[in-house]
């Protein structure tokens, strides 16, 4: 299978490490020693982020140099700041104001501890909180987002805050990068309906409409040899129903890789199609419900019925978490298990499966569409913590994301349901949440990402400057 985006790559920053020059003729040396101290900074998350130090910035001179060079690259999704020494906040006063990517400020020190025979020196590079002060006054007079972040370097909760931030920030990046193919639109649907240049603006994916008749001069390009070998991929990752012919199989196959090249052509990430097209059109003998799930799996974000919306932050839940984003829907209460169905036509990203279940795919009659019954992927994903999210669109460049935390239940007893599915209790409580999930325009997509990656969320609609909501 190919990969339409790089999901499992390493989010990278720049590491801005900020000191004052003066402090080198007092105390020989001092520069190489805190260089030293930064590259302990870079080591300690690099199971999860890539940090870039060279130098550090010792004057305002050096501070426009180092940021102006990782405004220029084009691998950075951010700046990480952290404080060597004591460091001017007007040296830094250009540089950010010039500066396009996004911020975090670390208050970190090289020791936790003071002891009693600290001299001069010892106090001296770890004296960064007045100029984590000095610096932050700076931001938060020119009116820029940052991240802030106060803790012990060598505490889990540093290596967790550089790395959601680096996440967030490695979204952001992938969204105003991001092309999603559109093929058609429910009529009447309200929720998934925003102004287009609104969403590119603040959002920032570019939605480009296209026509079934594209999709369709791929699939005709498929080989046989090409269908063979994924179909036996299949076969290994599936519980293979008997009933599922190698016709329906074959064609389903065929539907898939051809989604897949148009995507690749077109260099989309994602896409949405409105499943009456498939039938109007013709040429479709089956709705592609593997085939979305089959690319959701592989990466690429989806949504339903011509969703651009949530298709997109599909595929920004897979950045997010790192292939984590799944479509869903909400279907029905159950009131004596506080919980809540999730599930949809047969669309799903099976790469979610809990690990001690092998995914079904099924032959199913779907009446939806009236075409020939869609091989269709079943599973329940990983069971715990999760995160919901939906992005609403509001008015004009209005945006704000609704989000509930909870737990995917392990219940998988749905013995006639043929979709995936899951079961899920937020937090707050299904009646408070569905109540706030509606006061607040949450919308009927929504995207559940496994485990609690909230803070993420919330960082990058602080980054997109749109509101954030937990419910």
């Amino acid at each position: 299978m190919s990969t339409s985006t790089s999901t499992s790559t390493k989010p990278k920053l720049g590491l801005l490490g900020l000191m004052a020059g003066g402090y080198e003729p007092i105390f020989g040396g001092i520069t190489a020693r805190q260089s030293a101290y930064a590259r302990e900074l870079v080591a300690a998350v690099s199971d999860t982020v890539d940090l870039v130090f060279d130098e550090p910035a010792v004057d305002r001179k050096s501070t426009e140099r180092i940021v102006k060079g990782f405004n220029q690259r084009d691998d950075l999704d951010g700046i990480l700041m952290v404080l060597l020494t004591y460091h001017q906040g007007a040296w830094a006063v250009r540089a950010l104001q010039e500066n396009n990517l996004p911020l975090a400020l670390a208050v970190v020190q090289p020791d936790q501890q003071i002891g009693t025979d600290w001299d001069e020196l010892r106090l001296t590079v770890n004296q960064g909180i007045h100029g984590a002060q000095d610096n932050a006054n700076a931001i938060v007079r020119l009116g820029l987002k940052c991240q802030f972040f106060v803790g012990n370097r060598l505490e889990p909760e540093f290596a967790t805050f550089v790395t959601d931030f680096a996440k967030a920030a490695q979204t952001r990046r992938f969204l105003r990068n991001l092309r999603v193919g559109v093929i058609g639109r429910m009529q009447g649907m309200n929720d998934i309906l925003t102004d287009e240049m609104a969403f590119f603006k603040k959002i920032g994916p570019e939605l480009c409409h296209e026509s079934l008749g594209a999709v369709y001069r791929f699939i005709e390009k498929v080989t046989p040899q090409e269908i063979e070998a994924s179909m036996a991929r299949d076969h290994k990752t599936f519980l293979v129903d008997a009933k599922l012919t190698k016709e329906r199989h074959s064609e389903a196959t065929r539907m898939y890789l051809g989604f897949q090249k148009f995507l690749q052509a077109r260099g989309f990430g994602a896409f949405t199609a409105q499943f009456d097209y498939f039938a109007e059109d013709g040429r479709f003998p089956q709705l592609p419900l593997m085939a979305a799930s089959h690319l959701m799996a592989e990466g690429y974000g989806y949504a339903a019925e011509g969703d651009m919306i949530c298709a997109s932050m599909v595929a920004a839940g897979h950045i997010i978490t790192s292939g984590g984003g799944n479509f869903t829907e909400m279907y029905t209460i159950d009131y004596a298990a506080n919980s809540i169905i999730f599930c949809h036509a047969g669309e799903g990203n099976w790469a979610t499966c809990r690990k001690d279940q092998k995914p079904k795919l099924i032959d199913r009659f779907l009446g939806e569409g009236g075409l020939d019954n869609p091989p269709t992927p079943i599973f329940t994903p990983e069971y715990g913590r999760a995160t919901l999210t939906s992005l609403v669109s509001l008015n004009g460049d209005r945006f704000r994301l609704v989000v509930a935390k909870g737990e995917i239940l392990k219940k998988t007893d749905m013995v006639n349901c043929e979709m995936p599915y899951f079961f899920f209790t937020p937090d707050s409580g299904v009646r408070p949440c569905i109540t706030e999930w509606l006061k607040n325009g949450g919308t009927h997509h929504e995207v559940i990402n496994l485990g609690d990656c909230a803070p993420r969320w919330k960082m990058l609609c602080e980054m997109l400057d749109i509101e954030y909501v937990e419910v």
